[in-house]
């Protein structure tokens, strides 16, 4: 994207620039029918729906969702929607809050590809997060059926992912977390189109959704990350229900010389919104990618590369004296963490996921401890790996994740790699039995019933034919 593409204006500077997209949008969710998704879009969601049930219910257990449990408590609300991995039912904003948080504590939910070559792969959005449960919530307070909450929640995904595709690149790499930015409009759009809001009813709701857009990057490796998309979620919720009741707001809030773009972003690319809502689909193209790993995306390319390596090589830990990761230099802005001491500052530590691949030859929810963090064979090996930027992989371009790795081994001899993408992206994806697969490992380690799990796998495989949600979330609540 050139620099005349994303337009630095004021007030009083080209005032009419994008004018109306905030309608394209609303009308885009109004109208959009079930019949409008192309089967492969439907297949890549309900992927992505399966996964993100899955991190609901592991992420009720993490210290995260006490947090949130005892909160709600505390409030003693009662409501329709199921608090997934619990007994709670609550009003529908609280229960987006909880299973937003939730699907996001671990940090092993799917991500966003970028389009432009200037985009920063993986760091647009993660957008089950926000979206799906703002649309289960609103679809099961409302006893809708399992093909309206798969289109609401289609549609959300799209408007958020557009969205986030359309900002200037300085929204994220300034501070703003976009999971919980964009994310906001994905959840009103879903609940707007599950209430059958009209045009300018959805208008309204994305613009009170646009004055909560909040969530900074700063808190990254801490609670508050997941918080943002559980924030996000609520918000959406508040939003179209204002909405409907006749709260006012603005009518442009996406292209106004004060609206969302210029405020977060200082511009925008219009021709990447501009009619490209559905043409095509987020889910088509470029897709969107499914974690294998409880950490940040970007760690994954590395770490499906890194496991190559030791198992064509038969690396061993003891062999190890220095690994050097390089990236673009994107990469090292997200994964902060250096000498990680918790697990989810691990989650954001390229140091660690080497080294706890070296040490256990996997990375999975039982890896990502702070008592396996904090051990000193893992805190020995974080120091032997030296992460930085590499010009190769700079040079590839920040549409991609491009990793080089180079171990050095007690004998002299070094082994060496590179990947640009990791297991679950487009590229090497994820059938929906694999996702399955991870949906079960999450199941059990919430202690959740098998019997239920496997229901809830085959409700979600049929989902389109599910007359009732609430038939599925039953199998998502504790004691369900």
């Amino acid at each position: 994207m050139n620099e005349a593409a994303i337009r630095k204006f004021t007030p009083d500077i080209d005032p009419d620039y994008g004018r109306g997209l905030t309608e394209e949008v609303a009308r885009f969710i109004v109208d959009t029918k079930s019949s409008d998704l192309p089967d492969e879009v439907v297949e890549n969601g309900r992927k992505s729906i399966l996964d993100g049930l899955g991190l609901a219910l592991s992420g009720s257990i993490a210290k995260s969702g006490e947090i949130v449990g005892d909160h709600l408590a505390s409030l003693g609300a009662r409501g329709k929607a199921t608090v997934i991995g619990t007994d709670l039912r609550q009003p529908p904003r609280l229960a987006a809050f909880a299973n937003g948080t939730a699907i996001h504590a671990d940090d092993f939910d799917d991500t966003q590809l970028a389009v432009g070559p200037d985009r920063v792969y993986g760091l647009l959005t993660h957008p089950t997060a926000p979206a799906l449960p703002a649309a289960l919530a609103a679809a099961e307070a409302n006893d809708l059926s399992g093909r309206g909450m798969m289109l609401a929640y289609h549609i959300g995904v799209e408007v958020e992912s557009k969205i986030a595709e359309a900002i200037s690149p300085r929204h994220y790499q300034h501070g703003f977390h976009s999971t919980a930015t964009c994310g906001t409009f994905a959840a009103a759009a879903a609940v707007a189109k599950l209430r059958s809001l009209t045009v300018e009813q959805t208008m309204r709701a994305l613009s009170i959704a646009g004055s909560q857009s909040a969530g900074l990057r700063e808190n990254f490796g801490s609670m508050t990350k997941p918080f943002h998309a559980g924030r996000a979620s609520e918000s959406g919720v508040v939003a179209a229900e204002f909405a409907e009741r006749g709260w006012t707001a603005a009518e442009r809030i996406l292209e106004a010389p004060r609206g969302f773009f210029q405020a977060h972003g200082g511009g925008y690319d219009l021709a990447a919104i501009r009619g490209k809502l559905g043409k095509p689909w987020t889910f088509a193209i470029p897709g969107v990618s499914i974690k294998p790993h409880p950490s940040g995306s970007l760690t994954h390319p590395g770490m499906t590369e890194m496991l190559r390596l030791i198992r064509e090589h038969g690396i061993t830990a003891d062999q190890v004296v220095a690994v050097k990761v390089g990236t673009n230099h994107n990469m090292p802005n997200a994964l902060i963490h250096h000498r990680p001491t918790t697990e989810l500052q691990a989650k954001f530590s390229m140091e660690f996921c080497m080294a706890i691949l070296l040490i256990e030859g996997k990375a999975g929810l039982s890896e990502f401890t702070d008592e396996v963090v904090n051990r000193p064979d893992i805190q020995a090996m974080i120091r032997r790996v030296d992460f930085g930027v590499h010009p190769e992989a700079e040079a590839a371009g920040y549409d991609k994740m491009t990793t080089i790795i180079e171990i050095t081994l007690n004998d002299g001899g070094t082994v060496s790699g590179r990947a640009d993408f990791g297991k679950g992206s487009p590229a090497n994806p994820m059938s929906f039995d694999e996702v399955a697969e991870k949906f079960h490992q999450c199941a059990a380690f919430a202690s959740w019933p098998e019997d239920q799990a496997k229901a809830v796998v085959e409700g979600v495989r049929d989902l389109e034919s599910l007359p009732r949600l609430r038939d599925l979330t039953a199998l998502l609540a504790r004691g369900g």
